[in-house]
């Protein structure tokens, strides 16, 4: 890649902020919208699920394929055809007739979506090549998952009660347009020295697996558990096959000796946990406000801002925080604030009191604020160059897929606990194990954090990477430092 002016440089890194933008807004906005979608396409709990799960299930199974792909035929030329793909399934789900078209085409906008971030943050990478100044671009990245925290249920809220549910999909026209054309004239075309080849069966055992198993759980509340015996061996039959495959490929799509590492482990299990809990927190959190206590769109937008500001807030003071004094810290303020958050709504029915509820709001978006930042920063410590792009793609697909569990698990729960009743009736009660499902990941934050980013976890990374950087490994993975 040609060397940038400092102009052109900032213009790239705006480029790729407004991708995330719009990809990280559709899932706040689309949020508040679900009560509105529920009435007007006559849906079902599990169907509500669907609408989110559909999206985050195939975003996660797609983006290491997409990050290698861009790497092997061309960053911009990737980055762009998901602008393309993203804003045609946000216009067809803006159309769309039923649940199961809207269904089917946020998982067109999925596929678009894999093709934008990793591929955006690999434009980044190699278009700030001094470390500082790609620390802050990365910074300013960051930032942006915040502003869309803060502005999604918002614009949701403003949308839904002015326009309708569908104008929430309607925002992401002129914005995907406008990034498209200024890909086209600013950002440079750039492609790494020497592509990973596709591991085509590693990528689909990792479809049936997440697949099989989110629709297992998903199903379950409403499905005889014979019907649902096939989906769990699928899904334990893909894992295990990605279990012996991967290991016996020279460039596999998940290098499995990553797992190695504690810091890496434990990140990428925070990831999940931290992420599923969000997913749940927000599912419960809409129906309720909405379903039960009957506020509108936009009112319901307005509560959500107890949690939505802290998360903005705290976001750059963890970066801070983790750069000067490492990843433990944060994890730990993050797990802690997250599980006296849970607990609040789990055993004291926060919801009740709009004290208890702004405080548990409060509470929450602390939490996730911290968890963030050193997510990617504990999955790469102590890796190789070579191997951070991996390691922080990894990292990536265990949000998404956190989040595709997190509705999934709660939202089955809170499914079969209300049953034949109404939401306002049995919600508060249906919705207690939910919230003790948010506990467990909470602590498991809180946990792991405190664990996984000690002395003997980096001692485990150091060696880790001293196995991955041998001769017969750094060819293979030189692709990365791209």
């Amino acid at each position: 890649m040609p060397e940038l002016s400092p102009r052109r440089r900032m213009l790239v890194l705006a480029i790729c902020c407004m991708s995330l933008l719009i990809v990280s807004l559709d899932n706040t906005v689309l949020n508040v919208a679900l009560p509105s979608m529920q009435q007007d396409l006559h849906a079902s709990t599990s169907g509500l699920q669907w609408t989110i799960d559909a999206y985050t299930l195939v975003l996660a199974s797609l983006l290491m394929l997409a990050g290698s792909t861009a790497d092997r035929i061309g960053r911009k030329r990737v980055f762009m055809a998901g602008l393309v793909v993203f804003t045609i399934g946000s216009v067809l789900c803006s159309l769309a007739p039923d649940l199961h078209a809207l269904v089917a085409f946020r998982m067109v906008q999925a596929v678009g979506g894999s093709m934008l971030n990793p591929v955006a943050m690999s434009i980044i990478t190699n278009t700030f090549t001094d470390p500082r100044e790609r620390a802050r671009a990365i910074g300013a990245w960051g930032a942006v998952v915040g502003i869309s925290m803060a502005a999604g249920p918002l614009v949701g809220g403003l949308l839904v009660e002015s326009v309708g549910w569908r104008s929430i999909f309607w925002i992401n026209l002129p914005v995907g347009l406008l990034a498209l054309l200024l890909t086209l004239r600013f950002v440079p075309e750039s492609r790494a020295p020497r592509a990973r080849r596709p591991d085509p069966v590693g990528q689909v055992l990792v479809i049936a697996l997440f697949g099989s198993l989110t629709y297992a759980i998903i199903e379950a509340p409403s499905t005889a558990l014979a019907s649902l015996a096939p989906l769990m061996v699928l899904a334990l039959a893909a894992l295990a096959a990605l279990l012996w495959y991967e290991p016996r490929r020279a460039e596999p799509l998940i290098d499995l000796r990553f797992f190695r590492s504690a810091p890496f482990s434990g990140a990428t299990v925070i990831a999940v946990s931290a992420f599923a809990a969000l997913g749940g927190f927000l599912f419960l959190s809409t129906l309720y406000l909405q379903n039960v206590r009957g506020l509108t769109a936009l009112e319901a937008g307005l509560w959500m801002l107890p949690m939505a500001v802290p998360t903005f807030l705290c976001a750059p003071l963890s970066g801070r925080l983790v750069g000067t004094r490492g990843p433990r810290l944060s994890l730990v303020i993050a797990g802690l604030a997250m599980t006296a958050s849970a607990v609040l709504f789990a055993a004291f029915e926060a919801e009740t009191s709009n004290v208890t509820l702004f405080l548990g709001y409060v509470l929450f978006g602390v939490g996730f604020g911290f968890v963030n930042a050193p997510i990617t920063n504990t999955a790469v410590s102590g890796m190789p160059r070579a191997q951070a792009g991996v390691a922080a793609a990894v990292a990536s697909t265990s949000r998404q897929l956190g989040q595709t569990l997190g509705v999934a698990v709660v939202g089955a729960v809170l499914a079969s606990g209300v049953g034949a009743s109404s939401y306002r009736e049995a919600f508060v009660s249906a919705a207690r194990p939910g919230w003790w499902i948010l506990v467990a990941c909470g602590s498991a934050v809180l946990a792991l954090g405190a664990v996984t980013s000690g002395r003997w976890a980096r001692g485990t990374a150091e060696r880790t990477a001293a196995r991955l950087a041998s001769p017969e490994v750094r060819d293979v993975v030189a692709t990365e430092t791209a």
